[in-house]
């Protein structure tokens, strides 16, 4: 066998596929290769890239997905996948001294490292996923070149619990800005209601990044592309017969984006008309909210989601 990636899905399946009570693991291989890892306990099933540890799917028991996938969505190696839950890291968005550099980082894009799989006495799965400097090709090492390492925590059962820490082992500071890139599953988006971010100052990408308040919840007619700031509190996305709601520790703002028709059928890869069924609520440390990490210091950014259904 030469083919490196199906080594790699042999090696995962022989070291950590196993079912146990009601509970399974197993790695399998995309249409393109990639490995895949599908996970199914009694409470939930998920599935997740182990390029960027990229969660692509979240099924709790009696629910339709909670995440959205774009049915163009490509799992090609060294690309960003369109849908799912990206990992933003170490820059959200455009790098802030080079724009060649790839927008979001690099977190997304590289194979990440499978430490442990629990299973855990609530029923829920427990994963534990690593990256490090000396993962990184020469490439991104150029880009990036501190020392650090990645820790990735995701809890899968009726909640969802994700658990990102950067781990500065570095002789000096340096700033991180991040963002759990969330894509979320909707019925219909001109109907959906965002709670939780009245008030608050963001900053309106499409109009320049002017800096406004929002009045009453959001809700989309046209394209939506904002970092709300100081928000530490509850979010939820009401879709009518279901709310998800998101709570996060460690993240001081919250990204929100639906790109509308015209940005969608310029990018490609959303599906026919996919932006009416996806929305984007991001769990972030996005422009004044980046953090300054000290030598030898951490930050952790922990988010939950969960599903309640309305009568």
């Amino acid at each position: 066998m030469n083919d490196p990636l199906a080594v790699l899905i042999e090696t995962l399946n022989q070291r950590f596929a196993c079912k146990r009570n009601g509970s399974e693991i197993c790695f399998k291989a995309a249409a393109s290769g990639m490995p895949v890892m599908h996970i199914k306990n009694p409470q939930a099933q998920a599935i997740i890239a182990m390029q960027g540890a990229h969660l692509l799917s979240w099924i709790p028991a009696g629910e339709k997905d909670v995440i959205w996938l774009s049915a163009d969505a490509n799992l090609l190696p060294g690309k960003s996948i369109r849908g799912g839950i990206p990992i933003c890291w170490p820059w959200f968005g455009a790098h802030e001294k080079n724009t060649a550099y790839p927008a979001h980082g690099f977190a997304r894009t590289v194979l990440w490292q499978l430490a442990d799989v629990k299973f855990l006495s609530t029923g829920e799965t427990q994963l534990d996923f690593g990256l490090n400097s000396a993962d990184l090709s020469d490439d991104y090492k150029a880009m990036w070149p501190y020392d650090f390492a990645l820790k990735y925590r995701l809890i899968i059962g009726r909640e969802l619990r994700l658990e990102l820490l950067t781990e500065n082992h570095d002789q000096q500071a340096f700033k991180i800005s991040q963002a759990l890139h969330s894509y979320f599953n909707v019925e219909d988006i001109r109907k959906v209601r965002l709670f939780g971010l009245e008030d608050k100052p963001y900053l309106d990408k499409p109009d320049g990044f002017k800096r406004k308040i929002q009045q009453g919840p959001v809700t989309f007619c046209e394209e939506v592309d904002r970092i709300y700031l100081q928000t530490e509190n509850d979010v939820v996305i009401d879709n009518g017969k279901r709310k998800i709601i998101i709570s996060k520790q460690g993240s001081a703002s919250t990204v929100v984006w639906n790109p509308w028709q015209t940005v969608a059928d310029k990018m490609g890869d959303l599906g026919q008309d996919g932006y009416l069924k996806m929305l984007c609520v991001e769990s972030a440390n996005a422009a004044e909210d980046a953090v300054v990490i000290e030598a030898g210091e951490q930050h952790c950014l922990q988010v939950k989601y969960c599903v309640e259904r309305g009568l």
